[in-house]
C-alpha cells in the first residue's frame, strides 16, 4: 500500500478536503525525500500531502476504510514509505526540486491506534522500514509490534553486522531476496560478473559467494534457501527470482516513471519440478504451514 495516492486518483476526486490543496484543486506542497547520496536534489515524487487535522477529525476514516477494502484482498500487507507516518517531507508546489522541503510531524501513532481499533484489534501489517531512519520511525514500528523488513541484495557491501544479512535477522522481520523496486537476483548478480562492473560491484558479487558458500551457478535459488533457512517470520521471494530470470522481468525501477510494471509469466513456467523444489526448500526450514 503506498503512503501517498496521485494527485488524479478518484480519492482526491472524491474528498478533495482531505488533501492540502488550493482553491483550484491544485496541491500547494508535495511528497518526496530531501537531498542524499543517491540524489543531490532530494526526490519529488509530486503526490499531494494529507491533511491530518481533517483527517483527524473524522476519526481516520478514510485510512480505515482503506485498510478494511485491502485486507479482504489480501492477508497482509506491506505500507510504504512507512518513515512517513512519524513525518513527511513536504515541499512547495511550485518547486522542481525537493531541494527546499521541510519535514513535518504526522499523527502516526493515533492513526495506527485507530485502525487498530477499527479492524478487530489487530494491524496486519508490515512496515518498510528500509534505508536511513530516525528513532522515532523505529519507536512507531515497535509501538506496535510491526515486523519490518530485510533484502538479501542490500546485504553485500558492508561488513559482518550488516542488518541484510541472514545471521543477523530475528523473528520480528519480514525476509526477502528482492523486492518489486529490485532488480531480480540473476539481474543483480549478472551486473556484478559483468566486465564493465566496479571494484566495489566485484567485491559485492565476492562476499556474497563467499558468505552463500556457493558458486553462482544457481544463485537464485541460493538466496532463496538464505532467507528460508533464517529466523525471519516471513520470508518472500519475486516469483522472478522463483523462476531465475534476469533484468529482463523487473518489475520497477524507482525513478523512471514509464516502462514499469509490465512483466508478466507464462502459464508454463509455474511447473510441477518448479513447485516440488519450492515445497521441498519449505519443508526443510519449517515454513510449511497446515490449513
Amino acid at each position: 500500500m503506498p503512503m501517498f495516492v496521485a494527485h488524479d486518483s478518484a480519492d482526491v476526486w472524491a474528498r478533495p478536503h482531505l488533501w492540502k490543496l488550493d482553491a483550484e484543486g491544485q496541491p500547494t506542497v508535495v511528497a518526496g525525500v530531501p537531498p542524499d547520496a543517491f540524489s543531490t536534489t532530494g526526490q519529488l515524487w509530486g503526490n499531494p500531502i494529507y491533511d491530518w487535522a481533517r483527517l483527524r477529525g473524522e476519526g481516520f476514516g478514510w485510512w480505515i476504510d482503506r485498510m478494511r477494502e485491502t485486507l479482504k484482498l489480501v492477508d497482509l500487507v506491506r505500507l510504504d514509505h512507512f518513515r512517513g507516518f512519524a513525518a513527511c517531507w513536504e515541499v512547495p508546489a511550485t518547486d522542481a526540486t525537493a531541494e527546499h522541503g521541510t519535514w513535518v510531524e504526522t499523527p502516526g501513532r493515533e492513526l495506527f491506534l485507530a485502525m487498530r481499533n477499527a479492524l478487530d484489534g489487530e494491524l496486519r501489517v508490515v512496515a518498510e522500514d528500509l534505508g536511513t531512519l530516525t528513532r522515532d520511525v523505529h519507536q512507531l514500528r515497535d509501538m506496535f509490534g510491526l515486523p519490518g523488513m530485510r533484502v538479501l541484495q542490500f546485504a553485500w557491501g558492508s561488513d559482518a553486522h550488516d542488518s541484510h544479512l541472514p545471521h543477523e535477522y530475528t523473528p520480528a522481520v519480514v525476509a526477502y531476496t528482492g523486492t518489486h523496486d529490485n532488480d531480480t537476483v540473476g539481474g543483480w548478480f549478472t551486473q556484478r560478473s559483468a566486465p564493465g562492473a566496479s571494484e566495489a560491484e566485484r567485491w559485492q558479487r565476492e562476499h556474497c559467494l563467499r558468505y552463500l558458500g556457493t558458486d553462482g551457478r544457481e544463485i537464485h535459488w541460493d538466496f532463496i534457501r538464505a532467507v528460508q533457512m533464517s529466523v525471519a517470520g516471513l520470508s518472500i521471494m519475486p516469483l522472478q527470482d522463483l523462476l531465475g530470470l534476469d533484468s529482463s522481468a523487473r518489475m520497477n525501477t524507482p525513478g523512471r516513471p514509464e516502462g514499469n510494471w509490465a512483466w508478466r509469466f507464462a502459464a508454463d513456467a509455474l511447473t510441477p519440478e518448479l513447485a516440488r523444489r519450492l515445497r521441498e526448500s519449505t519443508e526443510r526450514y519449517g515454513r510449511l504451514r497446515a490449513r
